[in-house]
């Protein structure tokens, strides 16, 4: 990451609360793919003023701002990473809904082989595995 998060609202002339900047370290300390209801218990667990509405509004906020990216696992729930984040793929569990995430140098350049051969170049992408655990 380039910059916080506070620093990246800071930059773009954002307001910042006691409650925002609450819920921004609550995002920039998370390791894992929080949605808004797990955000909202770790930011009230630092400051209970904070309500679920503000968490909404919040994170509508930095989303809108290009600072936090919206990640769609199939389980229905929003999550939400830092869009600075180094990138990474995801392997979602499809029994237990846990996230793995993973770089591989080989689906990278396939991915840019492919965008090439098509005719395109590369700007992005986002890479979600869905699967079960072998078992035996």
């Amino acid at each position: 990451m380039t910059n916080s998060i506070l620093d990246r609202l800071e930059a773009q002339g954002m307001r910042m609360t006691d409650q925002r900047r609450t819920i921004a370290r609550v995002i920039e300390d998370a390791d894992d793919h929080p949605n808004v209801e797990e955000l909202h218990a770790r930011a009230n667990a630092l400051d209970a003023r904070i309500s679920l509405a503000t968490v909404y509004r919040t994170v509508k906020l930095l989303e809108e701002a290009g600072i936090l990216d919206r990640l769609e696992f199939g389980d229905g729930r929003a999550r939400f990473e830092d869009s600075e984040r180094a990138h990474h793929d995801h392997l979602i569990d499809m029994e237990t809904g846990e996230v793995i995430e993973f770089c591989d140098p080989e689906i990278e350049a396939l991915q840019e082989k492919i965008a090439r051969r098509l005719g395109y170049r590369l700007e992005g992408h986002r890479l979600e595995l869905l699967g079960r655990k072998i078992r035996g």
